[in-house]
């Protein structure tokens, strides 16, 4: 890798999602829906330990942080995918409720939860 700066589509994905190998873009999907937007997004998992390293001290993350997640990758790991389904768009979708903030049953605000 050179040291320019990544591309914009890379730029906000997150350091896990694996590089195509056009440099340009990342192994992920988006399902869009109509009056919601994404209600699932999934990617490829970065699963070569030094892509990953590499990519998060591009990140400014600091391995030591996620050691466990390093480690996942530095005992062997194979290609892998995940997604995600955000539950109060889908509920959103079916029902067709507008806004977002009218179906989340546990709402969550500042100072909401004791840490």
């Amino acid at each position: 890798r050179d040291a320019s700066p990544p591309p914009p589509s890379q730029a906000i994905k997150a350091f896990y999602m694996r590089d195509n190998d056009d440099g340009k873009t990342v192994a992920a999907m988006d399902l869009l829906v109509p009056g919601v937007g994404e209600l699932i997004g999934g990617s490829q998992r970065e699963e070569r330990l030094p892509m990953l390293l590499s990519k998060m001290e591009e990140s400014g993350l600091d391995p030591e942080d996620y050691w466990w997640y390093v480690d996942l990758r530095r005992y062997g790991s194979v290609p892998h995918s995940g997604y995600g389904l955000g539950f109060e768009r889908l509920v959103c979708y079916v029902t067709g409720i507008p806004n977002i903030r009218d179906v989340i049953p546990f709402p969550r605000y500042p100072g909401s939860c004791d840490f």
